[in-house]
């Protein structure tokens, strides 16, 4: 493969790469720095799991991200669910955020205004997502602060919200 390409009038141009690969990486080893850092520091888990559903949702883009904790009401995600149903969003992604020892420490919810799949490279952030997320369970799970975050326990942690699920009818 040569580094020219042919463009429009078949005139040989400089081929563009197809986005700065090294300003990605860095961005994103920043990012996930910054999370760890968090997470480290002990920062509010609602906090935390809000900065990662954020992260998720800027990197894939058109998708809303949601962290429900094993101990949330199942009831709220499932009311979860179907408002965003109403509201023509779809499932992109549920998978459970699951501790090393194969423990269920919540679940991570994605959905999409278009019906899709998440590519290999989505998954792979999706992955590192809930990896992160796994972690900062675990530690706030351990360090017993799950009743000190000042929010009502049966409320899923959300992407772009924090505290209870409420019905948007």
């Amino acid at each position: 493969m040569n580094e020219y390409d042919f463009g429009i009038r078949k005139r040989p141009q400089k081929r563009k790469a197809p986005r700065d690969c090294d300003d990605e990486i860095q961005y994103l080893l920043n990012a996930e720095e910054q999370l760890l850092q968090s997470i480290s520091a002990r920062s509010p888990l609602p906090q935390v799991l809000n900065r990662i559903c954020g992260a998720l949702d800027c990197q894939i883009g058109g998708v809303i991200s949601l962290i429900s904790l094993a101990t949330d009401d199942a009831r709220d995600a499932a009311a979860i669910g179907a408002n965003a149903a109403l509201f023509g969003l779809c499932t992109f992604y549920a998978e459970p955020v699951v501790a090393e020892n194969e423990e269920v420490l919540g679940c991570l919810d994605m959905y999409s205004s278009v019906p899709r799949k998440p590519s290999a490279t989505e998954l792979q952030l999706i992955e590192r997502a809930r990896c992160l997320a796994a972690i900062a369970i675990k530690l706030e799970k351990e360090a017993g602060h799950q009743d000190n975050l000042g929010m009502r326990r049966s409320g899923p942690v959300r992407g772009r919200a924090l505290g209870p699920a409420v019905p948007m009818i």
